[in-house]
């Protein structure tokens, strides 16, 4: 029984309104009570006579707050609901809900958790059974069947993964879990994408136990996805995608994002009407390009919409050099020509203005290339060679190829991966073959291993090479004979590589096929600073560890624990829970395995044609809401005001003179007007307070951690987000609830009202007055703690001997100070226990011990802990940067890296400064935990 937009659950219980009548007639039937008065003269009231009068009913608006409030509670039992949702079909023996919880359900999730809550409280209403799976989950994760409670917890733990759907295997999960439940209903929560199986899978989960068919899903898929972004001569060419059949046109946002995360290029990308392609051109400088390190569209908060780009996107500079002179009429037989072809879709080239060698080469050096290749230079001049040869050693990558002037130049031993010999090798030579020679397999230590040998080429003429026994070791490429085609080596960080033919098809027709454009794409690889790493690791098929994972709403996340080692092989690589989408590798080099490829196209769901009964719904929040606490509270509400106003007519609110307190308060005014007057302030003060108490008083209400202000903005900044950072840590992993942290100027402020001090040493900071430093004395004396942080782990090894600005400061500190007898910390001292279990006290660098007070008998272990437990170390010395370590920014954020960076140094590092603050706070009750053995043994326990 409804009416829109007001339901009633019990619509039964609102025949109770027509008690309201009887209602009426009882309260008109028995009035309140009379009011009584207090009158004096009672002799006079002897002497008339009257009679009792008493109302003849209650007063009309009394008896309409009753009736109003009996309405209330009649319509609050009826379980009245305010803009009711239609119940969904959840009969039959089950409910078998199965949700997309894929990478394109991650925008509407929330939509898709309220719409299953809804059909999980429609089947427990029911009393049946749920049986709840998700498509982007593991194989062997559990679908029940459950009951409506333990199917809302599976629910809700479930969240949006950035993988597809996987509907054949988990489809074929639930039809076997309903052969025990036949006669169920089956509730598809979709994303609306199809996928490949998809027929087959419904196939599957329909044609036997179902009996009814719940479809949701969007009508049309507003999804869209980043497929290309591609590292071009004038601009990233971006490639998006979205459903077909959208007849509106729309234009999408696409941002870049450097490593640190800030944005730094935009491109519009828009889609014609009816178009489901859209591309547009990121126009920005070479170099700028080759910051990208992830490319993101706007307001598209799902994994498909982010592409991040490894070594492989970022183009390369390459120097072109050639000691023959173009032929403008025959441009095929230019030595460069082919190189050109092959490489400008993927590299920057450049090339000098001048043909002499003596000028060329420092030409190229100038614009720094990562890559020069030499088509057929023989002899480099003395002049420029030492500077090339530097350039190689720093990490440069030079390429030849051999022709007639190499082979007459005769060796180069700097600059060639091999020895050659003298002339070259052709048909009808003394070294002559009787066939042109083919390409064979290739090498497995090269950055050809997994390329297929090309059939096609052949080889007429080349330059050979002395054998020597690391002849192999430096091959890439080999002919039928076993002779050399390619060599390279590693010389110091650079890269030699030679190719034994010549750039034009004239020794061979390797430049016109297409393994050499991927050959000098290989070489262009590994002429990148990570990009050895990356090609050696596919050429071994080595694994790649998780390093930065795409989260389901497209932000860069760190792996979770099911994330597993890449493997990078040929061809795509699928996109599963072990391997999501993300980057593998680790600092030195990373490998970019996207969620999309450029084959990839969307294509909308279509709701399978069975014969069973078919209910389709939206994906929409339960809007619905209940009215039946609303109108008790409004009942007891009237029913309070139902009891003032008989309260009222009673007599018992009427008011009545207070004379005595009148007068009280009248004499102490007056008592207050002439102490004025006559000077006696004494009487009304109550306010001895001196400037600074209130100030003490915060320091002293909750413990607070304090640092030393410094002067320099820097350090006090990071001291402050430091203290911050630990301070948040206590409160989280203790019972310590820590103040926010002080600044002490240690020249004027209390010094008393803090247990430790936090002092960072600069060497440009003041040095602190004579005055300043023998108050920092007294408070050690008076059982402060001060912790020195000199931040310098990485300058004190630098030089035998030799200290660092920061160091000789605290030495002159310390100078002016009564300093105990120092000793790292031992490994049984009560810090290393005081709350963790730590070996050692890393900060934001790691390496320095952290100093404490010396114990009284050092030799004897065995009583160290409780003779350095018996009171608190006055000082400790560190290098290793804590608050760097601690300090986080406005989102709760590291502000600075660790040195090694490692994640785990930074937990180590808050944790050493919970036991600090543990050990300043529990002085030698931790020690003494140490007795706790002997005494339970001398009580026979």
């Amino acid at each position: 029984m409804s009416w829109l937009p007001l339901s009633f659950g019990a619509p039964m219980v609102l025949w109770g309104l027509l008690a309201l009548p009887v209602i009426w007639w009882l309260l008109r039937l028995t009035p309140p009570r009379p009011q009584t008065e207090v009158f004096p003269p009672l002799r006079i009231l002897a002497r008339v006579l009257r009679r009792e009068e008493t109302p003849q009913q209650s007063p009309w608006w009394l008896t309409l707050l009753r009736l109003l409030m009996a309405a209330l509670v009649v319509m609050a039992l009826a379980e009245p609901v305010f803009n009711p949702r239609e119940k969904l079909p959840a009969e039959g023996a089950a409910l078998a809900l199965v949700v997309d919880n894929g990478w394109a359900s991650a925008a509407d999730w929330n939509k898709r958790v309220a719409t299953a809550e809804r059909l999980i409280a429609d089947a427990g209403s029911n009393g049946v059974p749920v049986v709840i799976a998700f498509t982007a989950e593991k194989p062997n994760a559990e679908i029940g069947p459950f009951d409506a409670s333990a199917a809302l917890d599976h629910l809700r733990a479930a969240k949006p993964r950035p993988i597809p759907t996987d509907r054949p295997a988990v489809y074929a999960r639930v039809a076997a879990a309903l052969e025990r439940l036949p006669g169920a209903s089956v509730a598809v929560l979709a994303d609306g994408l199809a996928a490949k199986g998809d027929e087959a899978a419904f196939k599957t989960l329909l044609e036997k136990n179902a009996t009814r068919l719940v479809w949701a899903t969007s009508d049309r898929p507003s999804v869209t996805g980043l497929i290309g972004a591609d590292n071009q001569v004038d601009g990233f060419a971006l490639t998006a995608i979205r459903a077909p059949g959208n007849p509106a046109p729309a234009q999408v946002t696409a941002g870049a994002f450097d490593d640190k995360g800030r944005r730094i290029a935009d491109a519009t990308l828009t889609f014609a009407p009816g178009e489901a392609t859209a591309t547009g051109t990121m126009a920005v400088p070479f170099e700028l390009r080759n910051d990208f390190a992830s490319i993101a569209l706007d307001g598209e908060h799902q994994a498909g919409a982010v592409r991040v780009l490894d070594e492989s996107s970022k183009r390369r500079r390459v120097g072109l050099l050639s000691q023959a002179e173009a032929d403008q009429a025959q441009p095929l037989l230019s030595p460069l020509y082919y190189i050109r072809r092959a490489l400008q879709p993927f590299a920057d080239l450049v090339e000098p203005s001048s043909a002499d060698l003596a000028d060329a080469i420092p030409q190229l050096l100038d614009q720094k290339p990562a890559m020069i290749i030499m088509a057929d230079v023989g002899t480099i001049p003395a002049q420029v060679k030492q500077r090339l040869v530097d350039w190689v050693d720093k990490g440069g990558t030079l390429v030849r190829f051999a022709g007639p002037r190499l082979a007459a130049a005769g060796n180069d031993d700097d600059l060639l991966p091999v020895r050659l010999r003298s002339g070259e090798r052709a048909l009808g030579g003394a070294l002559s073959w009787t066939t042109p020679q083919a390409v064979t397999e290739f090498p497995k230590n090269g950055p050809f291993a997994d390329l297929s040998p090309p059939s096609e080429v052949t080889v007429s003429r080349q330059v050979l090479a002395e054998p020597t026994p690391d002849i192999v070791e430096r091959t890439w490429a080999t002919l039928a004979d076993g002779t050399p085609l390619v060599t390279g080596m590693k010389k110091d960080r650079g890269t030699l590589v030679l190719f034994h033919v010549t750039p034009e098809a004239t020794w061979s027709n390797l430049p016109i096929s297409g393994s050499f454009v991927e050959m000098l794409r290989r070489i262009v690889q590994l002429s990148r600073n990570q990009g050895a790493a990356i090609a050696n690791a596919e050429a071994t098929a080595a694994s790649l560890a998780p390093y930065r994972m795409i989260g389901a709403d497209g932000m860069l996340t760190p792996p979770s624990p099911d994330a597993r080692p890449l493997v990078p092989g040929a061809g795509p690589l699928p996109v599963t829970l072990e391997n999501p989408p993300g980057l593998y590798g680790s600092e030195t080099g990373v490998f970019a395995h996207n969620l999309l490829d450029a084959s990839s196209t969307f294509a909308p769901l279509v709701r399978p044609q069975v014969s069973l009964p078919v209910t389709a719904i939206p994906y929409a929040f339960d809007e619905s809401e209940n009215l039946k606490g609303p109108l008790v509270a409004i009942a007891l509400l009237l029913m309070a005001l139902d009891t003032l106003a008989v309260f009222w007519m009673g007599g018992l609110l009427a008011r009545r003179p207070r004379r005595a307190g009148t007068a009280a308060a009248t004499a102490a005014a007056v008592l207050v007007v002439l102490g004025g007057v006559f000077g006696h302030a004494d009487l009304v003060r109550a306010d001895d307070s001196k400037p600074g108490d209130a100030q003490a008083i915060e320091d002293i209400s909750k413990t607070r951690i304090a640092y030393v202000i410094t002067g320099e903005p820097g350090v006090d900044s990071i001291s402050r987000a430091g203290l911050e950072g630990l301070t948040r840590f206590l409160i989280e992993k203790t019972a310590l609830e820590p103040g926010p942290p002080a600044g002490v100027d240690i020249a004027k402020d209390e010094l008393s009202f803090f247990p430790l001090i936090y002092w960072p040493i600069d060497a440009t900071a003041p040095m602190p007055s004579q005055a300043a430093i023998a108050r920092i004395d007294a408070y050690m004396q008076q059982g402060g703690t001060v912790l020195f942080d000199t931040r310098d782990q990485f300058s004190n090894g630098i030089g035998a001997g030799s200290a660092s600005p920061a160091t000789e400061r605290l030495r002159d500190i310390l100078g002016n100070l009564n300093v105990p007898p120092l000793e790292p910390v031992p490994s049984d001292h009560v810090l290393t226990k005081s709350f963790f279990i730590l070996p050692e006290f890393p900060g934001r660098f790691n390496g320095s011990p952290l100093w404490v007070e010396a114990s009284l008998d050092a030799s004897n272990t065995e009583n160290r802990p409780v003779r350095t437990g018996d009171g608190v170390s006055p000082i400790m010395i560190t290098a290793n940067d804590f608050a760097g370590a601690w300090a986080i920014d406005e989102n709760g954020d590291p502000m600075l890296p660790t040195v090694p960076p490692d994640p785990m140094q930074r937990v180590y590092a808050l944790r050493a400064g919970v036991n600090i603050m543990m050990y300043m706070l529990t002085g030698n009750y931790k020690s003494d935990q140490v007795h706790v053995p002997v005494l339970l043994e001398r009580l026979g326990q």
